[in-house]
């Protein structure tokens, strides 16, 4: 159902012979062909920053992507520009869909993206011969429509107000909440809690160290990896376990001051 005939990193093919296959795909398949592409193209000093076949990446993308059905930008990269683009980008690094206009786009970011998740967008595609439903980012729904926060092993001790706060503290060896040293799960859309990676064998909360973000526009430009730099008012964030836990034992001390005080102003009646 798949023919993969031209792939710079594991075709056979070298130099003349894989430029050929490219011509050879562009033209047999015209309309029909899906380009997945990964990097983005640099646009300063003409595109010399990469070059690819002698000529600029740039206008190799606008050649193939012209008669492609659809095209599929693998990683950050491709989808927001990653760290090829962040400040102050010399190069002019560019996402893909500021480049190619006239086509319908599937972003599937991540540095780098799941394996399952890039099988999966692609089987869609040949299954149902259409584009999966997307979000506002153009990224597959089915992918990236819940945060990595809402499927995390460790979302119980963020609920409880149980936090790492240093490196290898005491929380951080009973697998507490990363979220205080820089985890952006609360506000990354993802698969990775759920799919993991390494066949379903692990992710970087999983052994010990936050998400950085990855799959968001910009993530590199958003502050330290290693800070908390969103800001979540949400139970247990600004709080930990204990705090509330006294804050709810205020709160019965007042009701049960308040029903005293209530007790006194209410005299007895006396018997007639």
């Amino acid at each position: 159902m798949l023919s993969l005939d031209y792939d710079d990193t594991l075709m056979a093919a070298a130099g003349h012979q894989a430029e050929a296959a490219l011509e050879n795909t562009i033209r047999k398949y015209k309309g029909r062909y899906i380009l997945a592409v990964e990097g983005n193209p640099p646009l300063n000093e003409d595109g010399m920053f990469c070059i690819v076949g002698g000529k600029p990446f740039v206008e190799q993308l606008r050649y193939a992507a012209k008669d492609a059905m659809a095209v599929i930008a693998w990683g950050s990269c491709a989808s927001n520009g990653c760290v090829q683009a962040a400040k102050p980008n010399p190069t002019q690094a560019t996402p893909i869909h500021k480049v190619i206009t006239d086509k319908p786009i599937v972003k599937v970011p991540g540095c780098p993206p799941i394996a399952e998740v890039m099988t999966g967008v692609i089987t869609y595609l040949l299954t149902f011969d259409k584009l999966p439903e997307l979000d506002a980012q153009g990224r597959p729904k089915m992918f990236y429509g819940q945060r990595i926060h809402d499927k995390c092993y460790r979302r119980p001790h963020f609920d409880a107000g149980q936090f790492v706060e240093h490196w290898d503290d005491d929380a951080a060896r009973q697998g507490h909440c990363l979220y205080k040293v820089g985890c952006k799960g609360p506000t990354t859309y993802n698969a990775c809690s759920t799919v993991r990676w390494n066949e379903g064998t692990s992710y970087p909360i999983q052994s010990g160290h936050g998400c950085l973000g990855c799959s968001e526009e910009n993530f590199w430009d958003k502050g330290s990896f290693y800070d908390r730099v969103t800001d979540l008012n949400l139970f247990g964030v600004e709080s930990n376990a204990d705090q509330v836990g006294l804050a709810a034992a205020g709160a019965m001390g007042a009701a049960i001051a308040a029903h005293a005080a209530a007790s006194v102003l209410k005299k007895p009646e006396k018997s007639l």
